[in-house]
């Protein structure tokens, strides 16, 4: 019988990376600009290198797991963002803050590709359960680790970085003891390797089809991040509170909590629901929320397109690697694991710039209109590509 990583273990991994990088990027606009005093336009281009190393970082991760030991990748991507945490505790003035934060894009994004490509060889369980806890345990971390950060970053900002640097230590001690199997269920054996094996390829049905998910990654995070980037300014020229705005936050973490418990309820309990009907639903309640948007004026209306925004999110985010996982063969499924990250943080980091551009030549009300409208197109796509492809897809464990 061969032996697999214990989903308790990677999912306590995955939130400790969470938490830690939670300690991190919600302080980095605030730290740089009021303490360091850099322009929001430097702020900017260092937040778009953290996103574009997330990308690279993804992407060779991705690939390697493929080809190489997955235990010492795994190693490999804790240690060395463990490394880059204490060099940032150490000296976290400017320039160096800058190149600290690019790197900790490459390990976010490397480590992110390890532990969902991990949840690939977990075959004791149903894949949708496993890629619904680690996106579950991942917005756990955030939830604590944004509510920490606060409260620690008036004490001390070394504090800060030398808390997410013990984190990485007990994750690193994790992956070092606990991700042992790793290397056993993706190694092939010396007999094996002497056999030259044909490079597996993807039957053209599933291409196109993997190939509109990670287009629709792409608008999903590209639209989302006008949330986080540019709703707060919107807000507040309406007189609402910035702590109204941070309130929405919180209200996003509980959702995503209990809509998780939820579809781990459902998805358990109630069989034939197909992935492809779950990231459609939670894509159109993103697109919802923007249509409530356009029209919003109050805080109850904010609030309610945040509880749509959110169902979506929870409902489509941890379907699609599920369903990524579902359509590629064993020997490529690192590859794109990675493409899931990397897609998703192209969305990221072009997100803030979209919107900004878009309200400059236009208006808010143009921004929630196109992001509306997109969506809705996005899901449009999906639907024909899908009735087209769903009888020549080929299914894969």
């Amino acid at each position: 019988m061969v032996r697999e990583i214990q989903l308790r273990w990677l999912l306590t991994g995955a939130l400790l990376s969470s938490i830690g990088m939670s300690f991190i990027w919600p302080l980095t606009s605030i730290y740089l600009h009021n303490r360091l005093d850099i322009s929001l336009t430097v702020i900017g281009v260092v937040l778009l290198l953290n996103s574009l190393g997330s990308v690279v970082g993804s992407i060779i991760g991705g690939r390697l797991y493929d080809q190489g030991d997955p235990y010492r990748l795994a190693l490999f991507g804790v240690g060395l963002t463990g490394l880059v945490l204490i060099g940032l505790t150490l000296w976290h003035g400017w320039p160096a803050y800058s190149i600290w934060l690019t790197l900790l894009g490459i390990g976010s994004g490397w480590n992110i590709t390890m532990v969902n490509s991990l949840g690939t060889s977990i075959r004791s369980k149903d894949g949708r359960y496993v890629f619904t806890m680690l996106y579950f345990a991942q917005n756990v971390g955030v939830v604590v680790g944004t509510a920490l950060v606060g409260f620690v970053y008036d004490i001390s900002i070394t504090l800060l970085f030398l808390i997410a640097v013990v984190l990485y230590g007990i994750f690193f001690g994790i992956v070092l003891i606990k991700f042992r199997p790793a290397a056993k269920t993706a190694q092939p054996t010396r007999k094996e390797t002497t056999t030259e094996t044909p490079k597996p390829s993807l039957p053209s049905a599933n291409k196109l089809m993997l190939t509109t998910f990670f287009f629709a990654l792409l608008i999903f995070w590209l639209m989302y991040q006008q949330w986080s980037s540019n709703l707060s300014v919107y807000m507040t020229g309406l007189g609402i509170p910035l702590r109204n705005y941070s309130f929405l936050w919180t209200l996003n973490a509980v959702l995503i909590v209990v809509i998780q418990l939820f579809l781990n309820w459902f998805n358990e309990h109630v069989n034939g629901i197909q992935i492809i009907y779950q990231i459609l639903f939670g894509l159109v309640m993103v697109a919802i929320s923007f249509l409530i948007l356009i029209t919003a004026h109050t805080y109850a209306l904010f609030m309610i397109a945040m509880i749509a925004l959110t169902t979506g999110e929870a409902t489509a985010s941890p379907a699609i690697p599920a369903l990524v996982n579902d359509l590629t063969p064993r020997e490529i499924k690192g590859r794109y694991q990675g493409f899931v990250n990397s897609w998703g943080s192209v969305g990221r980091a072009l997100g803030p710039l979209f919107g900004g551009l878009i309200i400059d030549w236009l208006s808010y009300r143009s921004l929630f209109i196109i992001a509306a409208v997109g969506v809705f197109a996005l899901v449009a796509v999906l639907i024909v590509v899908w009735i087209r492809t769903r009888r020549r897809l080929v299914r894969y464990q």
